[in-house]
């Protein structure tokens, strides 16, 4: 990741939804790391060549927007054991139409972890193209745009239906619960995004 990448907490303001499919290709090209310049591109492309990427609908895939939700003081992420998929992963949904990619991420981190006061940070720290198989569904692509959450300090998680266990996680804890290679590299990008922030 960029070292120059200016990371804030989003503004209320910022965080209305959108239907124009231009906000979100804003949140997408403002990813700040050339290795994940290919990605972004990708991502990119694919929501040029269909209007409807931001609705399920859209049967090849779609856009998704993920929160890594931290403990800031005990430099912790947040892992939700998925219900659906039976795998460790970050908070995270459909955008359901709504082009404000960082509101979808606050939106689901707030949904399925029941954490109150959580806070987004600005720019996305990860994209991510991935296959997902889901019961009763045809496999499809989720474009995926990546925010760091950062939860306060006496958070409560009082999970929802779709997670079947709830656990904090340290960086070098993630590899061993079976969290893939995009978990991990966006949980590192995420920790060191705190940081910056947390200089300025």
């Amino acid at each position: 990741m960029s070292h120059h990448a200016a990371f804030r907490y989003a503004d209320p303001a910022e965080l209305d939804t959108s239907d124009q499919i231009a906000d979100a290709r804003a949140h997408i090209l403002a990813v700040d790391d050339p290795d994940l310049s290919d990605t972004r591109e990708r991502v990119l492309s694919f929501v040029d060549r269909h209007p409807d990427a931001l609705h399920r609908s859209c049967e090849p895939g779609h856009l998704t927007g993920s929160a890594l939700v931290v403990d800031p003081r005990r430099r912790r992420v947040l892992l939700l054991h998925h219900t659906k998929l039976r795998r460790w992963l970050q908070p995270g949904g459909h955008a359901d139409g709504d082009a404000n990619l960082a509101a979808v991420a606050l939106r689901e981190a707030t949904e399925e972890t029941g954490i109150a006061d959580l806070r987004v940070v600005l720019p996305a720290v990860d994209v991510d193209v991935h296959l997902v198989e889901p019961p009763h569904e045809a496999p499809h692509h989720h474009y995926d745009i990546r925010f760091l959450v950062v939860a306060p300090d006496d958070a409560v998680v009082d999970a929802n239906h779709e997670s079947t266990a709830q656990r904090w996680a340290e960086l070098d804890e993630l590899a061993g619960l079976g969290c893939d290679h995009g978990l991990l590299r966006m949980a590192d990008a995420g920790l060191r995004a705190l940081t910056t922030l947390e200089s300025c």
